[in-house]
């Protein structure tokens, strides 16, 4: 077993993929230095005011229709919360999102999205629509969307106004009542969830922090810090939405500039691609292949795993979680090799994603340090976390809590809290709709 994880780990390193060559501190300082850059001006971490803030308490007893977007479905309810900040979720409904079985216009879109709440909107004071595609947000709480993702294939709605086309599409079809429209993302959803979710507990700051198909993170950040807006009252926060899957400086190994450089939008989001769930499965494709050719395994396995094509991240984390399932397609294809070559793909494959916690409690780390909070243990930070990769990858959990502690102690130290929340993007999208 020891050889097999020497050879894996020379492999690596060989390749500048090796976990234990990343220097967390060093990640971390180069992490900060894009968020201040973000705030400035340009960076690759684009930290995007959402001018969404969290001062604001929520009034009890009153409803919101609540859109949530980010995927292949899309949820819509009517939401209010109880004098105790109990949710009272009504309406609930699912639908397909539009653009994902097939390509529609804008005028499409916008009308499928009003025909999904036309009889809610009567019965709610506002709109929270938690949309979870790069979008530039203005101070009215709307948003412009930059460029679907996602596999939504709407392509006229790009650079198009969120709220004010919705409100267009009720309007045309008979609702004609003032409504204001709140647009946020799901991570800064997450973010509001957590404020509301444990009131019996005292913190001093809230990030939301979502590892799933992507990476991203939000934090409440003082209006004087963001100098690259004018006008903003110093005396109040808002929510910034960091974009930190697209830091640019992260320390990439030889196949990950390779991954990227074949990908759509070489050079953007880099971090992401190194590390989240949508991308993982082929940092693991592209490094099997390599080690495949510099003979990494036996010739027999060699041969049984030459013509699997792409792995998906879930054949790569079943592997890890279960090597002797066969209903996977990497055990399947070693299931008459020697258990050197199973153990080497193990190692290979646990060592990328060892890597990949590494990174994601980097982001995390710079984004708690950003926030200034969290510097007493009577007030700790509340880091409400979503995303099944996060929680179900092979000890990742554990992993980016053990890296986190390395991180942020000595003159780092940080006290916090992980927690999740169920249905974070309603809820948040309704706190964000009641509160701004």
């Amino acid at each position: 077993m020891l050889k097999s994880k020497t050879r894996v780990e020379a492999f690596l390193k060989k390749q500048e993929m090796l976990s234990a060559d990343v220097d967390l501190k060093d990640c971390v300082r180069l992490f900060m230095e894009e968020m201040d850059k973000g705030l400035s001006g340009e960076s690759s971490i684009a930290m995007i005011p959402t001018y969404i803030e969290t001062e604001n308490p929520i009034p009890p007893g009153k409803k919101v229709v609540v859109i949530d977007a980010g995927g292949t479905n899309l949820r819509t309810a009517l939401v209010s919360f109880d004098k105790n900040y109990k949710p009272v979720i009504e309406n609930f409904r699912k639908y397909p999102m539009p653009g994902t079985r097939g390509v529609v216009g804008k005028d499409e879109f916008f009308a499928t999205l009003a025909d999904y709440i036309i009889d809610l909107v009567p019965q709610g004071e506002k709109i929270g629509f938690c949309f979870s595609y790069p979008t530039e947000m203005y101070p009215n709480k709307d948003g412009r969307l930059i460029k679907f993702s996602k596999e939504v294939d709407c392509p006229e709605v790009h650079g198009e106004m969120i709220g004010e086309n919705l409100l267009a599409s009720l309007k045309k079809k008979g609702f004609s009542e003032k409504r204001d429209v709140v647009i946020l993302n799901d991570t800064v959803a997450t973010l509001l969830t957590g404020m509301i979710s444990f009131p019996d507990q005292v913190f001093g700051g809230f990030i939301g922090y979502i590892f799933g198909t992507g990476i991203n993170s939000c934090y409440s950040e003082s209006n004087r810090n963001i100098h690259k807006l004018k006008g903003l009252d110093d005396a109040h926060y808002q929510i910034i939405n960091t974009e930190c899957g697209s830091f640019g400086n992260p320390p990439q190994g030889l196949i990950d500039k390779e991954l990227d450089s074949h990908t759509s939008d070489p050079g953007h989001y880099r971090l992401e691609k190194m590390v989240s769930g949508g991308y993982f499965g082929q940092v693991v494709t592209r490094t099997l292949e390599k080690a495949l050719r510099e003979d990494l395994f036996s010739a027999e396995a060699r041969s049984a795993l030459e013509d699997l094509g792409r792995l998906s991240t879930k054949d790569a984390d079943d592997y890890l979680h279960n090597p002797h399932d066969e209903s996977n397609v990497l055990v399947k294809a070693l299931k008459d090799q020697d258990i050197a070559d199973k153990e080497v793909l193990f190692f290979l494959i646990n060592d990328l994603l060892d890597r990949a916690a590494k990174l994601a409690s980097c982001a995390l780390a710079g984004t708690v340090l950003k926030s200034g909070k969290g510097t007493s243990p009577l007030e700790p930070l509340c880091l409400t976390v979503d995303g099944t990769t996060f929680y179900f990858s092979f000890e990742f959990k554990t992993r980016v809590e053990q890296y986190l502690r390395e991180i942020l102690q000595g003159e780092t130290q940080r006290f916090y809290e992980i927690v999740r929340v169920e249905d974070a993007p309603l809820l948040g999208a309704a706190i964000a709709a009641l509160t701004n």
